[in-house]
């Protein structure tokens, strides 16, 4: 093996191994981020936004939408270790925080400037809220229910507590659940806009 084929090799290497560390890394701050929430005046209790999704924004665009999925995952199992529960709630959290960081990443890896970045994370954004009322609706508001121990009409009415305009389950969804993610897509983006190209040379370091 020639001494150019054994350099490319090694720097292969070095290259997996410093983004399997960064990786942890970022999943790491992503999973103490998620311990820090802030409840909202316009939904129920047990509806508190976090900012989880801010580092994993940074490593998608750093590294890629694989990556950004890989660190989502990694953060809900490091939550489930340190909890000890996993339930259809945690899946349907995976699901939606991969709907902001995916598409968010894929078109900014296409059009990798600032202008794709901010098309990135809007349609991110907008895909976030989709996905997550449909999830919320069918998964996380019925495993909310189970956790509770009351039936959906009891989740609606912590809604209606908060905001009279919500009489049912179709109200929730779009004057609490939407809004909700609407929110959490677009301050998360605003954090990533605001600091990604001071974090970003250190993500690529040697790269």
């Amino acid at each position: 093996m020639s001494t150019k084929v054994m350099t490319r090799q090694n720097e292969k290497n070095r290259n997996k191994i410093r983004t399997m560390a960064q990786i942890g890394m970022l999943s790491a701050i992503a999973t103490v981020l998620m311990l820090f929430e802030i409840p909202l005046p316009f939904a129920p209790s047990f509806y508190e936004i976090d900012f989880s999704e801010v580092p994993i924004l940074i490593g998608s665009f750093a590294m890629g939408p694989l990556a950004g999925a890989a660190i989502e995952l990694i953060k809900i199992l490091l939550n489930f270790a340190i909890n000890g529960t996993m339930t259809a709630g945690e899946i349907a959290n995976f699901l939606i925080g991969c709907s902001l960081v995916v598409p968010a990443a894929l078109i900014y890896h296409k059009k990798h400037t600032r202008i794709g970045a901010v098309a990135g994370m809007a349609a991110g954004t907008v895909f976030m809220t989709v996905v997550g009322c449909f999830l919320n609706a069918f998964v996380l508001l019925p495993a909310y229910a189970k956790a509770f121990g009351m039936p959906i009409d009891g989740l609606v009415g912590m809604g209606t507590a908060v905001n009279k305009h919500i009489t049912d389950l179709k109200t929730f969804v779009i004057l609490a659940v939407g809004p909700f993610n609407l929110l959490k897509g677009i301050l998360v983006s605003l954090i990533v806009f605001l600091v990604y190209k001071k974090i970003s040379p250190i993500l690529k370091m040697n790269a």
